[in-house]
């Protein structure tokens, strides 16, 4: 086999290697019957450790030393590990390291040789709050001049964090993994086998979107200071001392859009919301926003919150509202932990649960291996049997997404029609591991420990069986968040806030938004519009004059 290092090469690498802090060792895994890329892996690695005497290159079959390749979680071949003198510190590449991704590989060696990530000491803070596992794989090809500098990035995070693991894979080796992440450009980042970024990130705003995927929480507390120090953000806390104007209940469109409007219309504003977008920071992709052809739910949700707090705004976010009731001249809303707000006029945008099917079995199983948000959990189902409970477009978009993952996908519905759109009926019933069953509903959820299987019986009562699987998401509809409002008004049959054509209700200086409401059509641009409607209602109800 021809040598990959020419002369030149051969200098520059041995110069740098002999500079090397301590020992490295390199931890190879191919197989019996090694495939072209395995051979020529393990050839350049020969090559590099005859460089220098402080580097070992051990090689291993991934079947006969499989407890080593469990132990370091290698799954896949060609696989290079680089180790420390203090072991494992999480650095893989998969694949051939050519191109320009030989340079990610020399430069792993000599950091790891160094202990020494090299990251800022802003950064090396930041990586610190990472506190659970992360398990960072970044798509790459060898032909990509950008994607060195995230994969280098994903390494020095590993060096720094023990909790993080990162992985080089070359996405033309692997290219079911491309499938399943659905990677259309490199580098992508995947983070635990779920949420991503595409691009080569600077490295804060790559940190950035790992806590974002990780800790939420504390991703909002650092991105809110940064908007705070450019000055776009002019958020205040909420004060139940306090009367406000105007009370926003609802952090999805609806009540962030009502947020905006009422801010530039002046008014005492708070918002109080559950969670950031609603139901949208469910949805992996929007794809009918106007103006932008492709958006992620969540950034959706989170470009409406950030264009709201641009103005002065009272917020309290993660926090459910539990009761609304009218004292004389004032609304008063009561905060899950006891706390309250009072204000002069509210905005309702709660918007909607996941429903329920109350069959046995079914609490049992919540969160384990029952599940709504198949975004979310598809990557937990990798090759195992799934079922889908309904019919509509939710349904089927959960089916697909679970197409790259589940060897075996059931879509269980109780009518004889479907109701999803029919192009997107036509891609699933396409796919060979998709499996329609319709005129049935499920009556239990099987298993002891785990969820085992689904027991499904025909609607006419002609038959009853099991169908095994290891998971379940029921796509069934939503329920209206509309308890809060029960002893102030009468809501519709099926739970909803009647609404007028300014968003008003039967009570005065109460509005509602969004899919909380009896409004039929539940799209996000609606509920957005809805919510300015709100607003501006809202204004004349507490002006008395024109909006």
């Amino acid at each position: 086999m021809a040598e990959f290092l020419d002369l030149d090469t051969r200098r520059q690498v041995s110069e740098i290697f002999a500079r090397l802090a301590a020992p490295v060792r390199l931890v190879f895994f191919t197989q019996t019957q090694a495939c072209r890329t395995c051979r020529e892996q393990r050839a350049l690695l020969e090559e590099l450790a005859a460089l220098s005497d402080r580097i070992a290159l051990e090689v291993h079959d991934l079947l006969a030393d499989a407890e080593l390749a469990h132990t370091l979680g290698i799954d896949k071949v060609p696989a290079t590990a680089v180790l420390g003198l203090g072991g494992d510190v999480g650095i893989r590449f998969y694949g051939i390291t050519s191109g320009y991704e030989f340079g990610s590989l020399v430069q792993a060696m000599v950091r790891v040789a160094e202990n020494n990530a090299g990251l800022t000491p802003e950064l090396e803070a930041l990586v610190q709050l990472i506190d659970e596992p992360v398990h960072l794989e970044v798509m790459v090809t060898p032909t990509c001049p950008y994607c060195p500098r995230a994969v280098q990035l994903a390494h020095q995070l590993a060096l720094a964090n023990p909790r993080v693991r990162a992985d080089m894979i070359e996405s033309s080796e692997f290219p079911h993994l491309v499938q399943r992440y659905r990677v259309h450009g490199v580098p992508r980042t995947i983070i635990n086998g779920a949420q991503g970024f595409e691009g080569a990130l600077p490295p804060g705003q790559a940190l950035m979107e790992i806590l974002r995927a990780i800790k939420p929480e504390i991703y909002e507390r650092l991105e809110a200071g940064i908007r705070e120090q450019r000055g776009e953000r002019r958020v205040a806390a909420t004060s139940a001392d306090h009367l406000y104007q105007l009370a926003i209940v609802g952090a999805g469109p609806a009540g962030l859009t009502a947020a905006l409007y009422a801010a530039r219309k002046g008014l005492d504003t708070a918002l109080v919301g559950d969670r950031v977008g609603g139901q949208v920071a469910d949805t992996a992709t929007v794809e009918n926003w106007p103006g932008i052809s492709t958006i992620g739910g969540r950034e959706l949700g989170e470009a409406l919150r950030n264009h709201a707090e641009v103005y002065p705004l009272a917020e309290r976010l993660h926090t459910r509202v539990t009761r609304v009731e009218r004292n004389g001249d004032r609304f008063l809303l009561h905060l899950a932990g006891g706390d309250r707000l009072q204000a002069r006029a509210v905005v309702y945008g709660a918007g909607k649960q996941y429903r329920r099917l109350g069959v046995p079995g079914e609490a049992r199983f919540l969160g384990r291996g029952i599940a709504f948000c198949a975004t979310c959990d598809a990557p937990l189902y990798a090759d195992k049997r799934v079922a889908v409970v309904g019919g509509g477009n939710s349904a089927f978009t959960a089916v697909r997404d679970l197409l790259g993952f589940a060897r075996e996908i059931h879509l269980i519905h109780i009518s004889d029609q479907f109701s999803a759109d029919p192009l997107l009926q036509e891609e699933i019933m396409a796919a060979p591991r998709v499996t329609c069953h319709r005129s049935l509903r499920v009556t239990a959820f099987l298993g002891d420990e785990a969820l085992t299987g689904v027991r499904v019986e025909a609607v006419d009562g002609s038959e009853r069986f099991d169908i095994a699987v290891d998971g379940v998401f029921l796509e069934i509809g939503l329920t209206p968040n509309a308890e809060p409002l029960r002893d102030l008004l009468a809501l519709n049959e099926t739970g909803e806030v009647p609404v007028q054509r300014d968003q008003s209700t039967a009570v005065p200086g109460l509005f509602a938004a969004g899919d909380v409401t009896d409004e039929p059509e539940k799209q996000i641009v609606v509920a957005a519009g809805a919510g300015a409607k709100a607003a501006l209602a809202a204004y004349r109800y507490l002006s008395g004059g024109p909006a």
